[in-house]
């Protein structure tokens, strides 16, 4: 008699009820797993110089997608921000307080810190005794003992920012110091990465920053650090223009780059203010005051001095400045319509150097305009538009 049963059925094993080796007898939902992993296998990475591609279907909000804080509302990984002020702003002085704050773990202007110390690598390409001096009296008005280490790495030098060849010298440094902060123990990685000033990243290379194509090859090779990096958040330090209700000094490319701009602003009480972010309103952050602190003295014996933010609160968010606030729309076109000069430009072409700054539609060119014109700050004449003043 023949066999009629040639593959006799395997017995039941109770822990696998479905074994793979019946088609079809899994149950629905594993089925659909298995052809949704066969279907994802066919993007796998096939060599090392490939590109990475993401199917939708494999990405979820909670894992990949979420924005994690280091400072909340302020410093997010994988961002960049640039906090630009008018020369003796405090900017700098603004940055290297929240390194502090952030390498030991403490609020910064009432703001949630971490869950634990992340690292802080501060490139100083200019004034780099000035950061030292700020951080060095940072530390002795907290109390801290020279013995016990805060996980604060300096790089006091320039960088050629322009050039594709620095990104593997920063990266390099910047694992260094994480070999470093890991044996502080509480801190196993560089979260934020300081640049001081973005000026000089151009002008290392001998770009200009009124150059978008400049400013493009320092925010690719920025881009390339936190890639390589796994995502720390870079801030960058600016400048303002001789006017300040123009905003950053030089091209507007940097609006578009970064992820939130912070403009600092006051005399004895300094605001810093939100002029651009992806997920926080605009308007102001916090206000801040500034002391000067003697920690020591020099080789004549006179008092080695600098100027830091203080730690005493400011209640009240002021505004020193009497220029009007501006969107970030309607600072671009005022920088667009201010750097076309006496002669002015028409409709047409604001409109048209607006749509290459990334404002692109005629009824946001239109809102500006007349934002611009209502707060006294551009006028039309036959046809022409220019700046007052």
């Amino acid at each position: 008699m023949t066999d009629q049963f040639p593959c006799p059925i395997p017995p039941l094993d109770p822990k696998d009820p479905f074994p793979d080796t019946w088609p079809g007898a899994k149950p629905p939902e594993q089925q659909e797993r298995d052809e949704r992993r066969d279907r994802l296998s066919s993007l796998k990475i096939p060599h090392r110089a490939a590109l990475r591609l993401e199917p939708l279907e494999s990405i979820f909000l909670e894992d990949d997608c979420a924005k994690a804080h280091i400072i909340k509302g302020i410093f997010a990984w994988g961002e960049t921000s640039a906090w630009i002020a008018p020369p003796g702003g405090m900017k700098s002085a603004l940055l290297a307080s929240a390194a502090m704050s952030i390498a030991l773990n403490q609020p910064w202007f009432g703001r949630r810190p971490p869950g634990n110390p992340v690292g802080v690598v501060y490139f100083a390409l200019e004034r780099a005794d000035l950061v030292k001096r700020r951080l060095i009296a940072h530390r002795q008005k907290l109390g801290i003992p020279e013995s016990q280490p805060i996980p604060v790495v300096v790089h006091p030098g320039m960088l050629d920012m322009m050039n594709p060849a620095t990104v593997p010298l920063v990266v390099e440094a910047v694992q260094r110091a994480e070999d470093y902060f890991i044996r502080l123990s509480d801190c196993n990685c560089a979260g934020l990465l300081i640049f001081d000033t973005f000026a000089k990243m151009i002008a290392a290379g001998g770009g200009d920053e009124n150059s978008a194509k400049d400013q493009g090859k320092v925010f690719a090779n920025l881009q390339r650090i936190k890639d390589a990096l796994g995502n720390p958040h870079v801030a960058l330090i600016g400048h303002t223009g001789k006017d300040e209700a123009r905003g950053a000094r030089g091209s507007n490319a940097l609006y578009g780059d970064v992820d939130v701009l912070v403009t600092i602003c006051g005399d004895t009480i300094k605001t810093a203010t939100v002029d651009k972010a992806n997920d926080i309103p605009d308007g102001p952050l916090f206000s801040f005051a500034s002391e000067i602190v003697e920690f020591g003295t020099d080789d004549d014996g006179d008092p080695i001095t600098v100027n830091i933010v203080s730690g005493d609160e400011v209640s009240e968010v002021r505004t020193s400045s009497s220029e009007p606030k501006l969107s970030t729309n309607q600072r671009v076109m005022y920088r667009l319509l201010s750097d076309a000069g006496p002669t002015g430009l028409t409709v047409e072409a604001w409109n048209e150097l607006a749509k290459e700054q990334g404002i692109a539609t005629k009824q946001r060119h239109y809102e500006a305009r007349m934002a611009l014109k209502d707060k006294g700050l551009v006028r039309e004449y036959a046809g022409t538009w220019r700046v007052n003043g």
